[in-house]
């Protein structure tokens, strides 16, 4: 006989999955061009943010990779609500607790456990999980997630791997992030299972560090017209 609660629950899983999948796509549709933002001050949170913006970034990954970045998130949501933001690099449950309290819009991995994307099902944001393989695939692909981050996407295959997924997860798409720069940029954008592309060529250290944000904005600009 079958259970009805557990009906239910795979019903509302399922409406709940499909929710984030489109939250997914629109963003990605939003941005062609996630940067992927590590902040080492925080002086450098809202002018390396508006940047970004005004080169026609407006949808920021702001990574966990220092002790700023949640920091950074709260601010940016609170100073800047125009923007669309996001916590990168979350490792495990925890981190992504601290990234929806901090008021991230969505949540990227570098990579995925069981217990990571089964926290992804309840998130009141969309968590986009990192492969490189077509077995981490799979593993996202039985619970109901069809968008991941290909990471390191050149070291994983880059472009010809890309290729090749296409074949067994026809209804899977990929933001795939690093390695990807001006030169090979194109490349990517042109997979038809490819949403939109992550990349921090944009933010070179020198430039954050000297507070050229004129130059982050000029190569912000000229990335975008590299996928018109």
């Amino acid at each position: 006989m079958s259970n009805p609660q557990r009906s239910a629950k795979q019903t509302a899983t399922q409406a709940d999955m499909a929710s984030h999948i489109a939250r997914i796509d629109a963003l990605c549709q939003a941005a062609r061009i996630l940067p992927v933002i590590k902040i080492e001050r925080e002086a450098d949170i809202l002018p390396l943010a508006d940047a970004l913006a005004a080169g026609g970034l407006r949808t920021l990954e702001i990574t966990l990779r220092s002790d700023l970045g949640l920091k950074a998130i709260a601010q940016l949501r609170k100073q800047r609500p125009e923007l669309c933001v996001g916590a990168g690099t979350v490792l495990d449950e925890h981190m992504l607790a601290e990234s929806v309290a901090a008021g991230a819009e969505f949540i990227v991995t570098p990579g995925c456990t069981q217990a990571l994307l089964e926290a992804g099902l309840s998130s009141p944001v969309p968590l986009l999980p990192g492969v490189s393989s077509a077995s981490e695939i799979m593993l996202g692909y039985s619970l109901g997630y069809r968008r991941f981050k290909l990471f390191p996407a050149e070291l994983a295959g880059g472009v010809a791997a890309l290729k090749a997924f296409r074949g067994p997860f026809g209804n899977v798409r990929f933001c795939p992030t690093g390695g990807l720069n001006p030169n090979n940029v194109q490349q990517y954008i042109q997979q038809p299972n490819v949403m939109c592309v992550g990349g921090s060529w944009m933010l070179n250290d020198a430039w954050i560090r000297n507070g050229d944000w004129q130059r982050i904005t000029q190569v912000s600009s000229e990335a975008l017209q590299l996928l018109a």
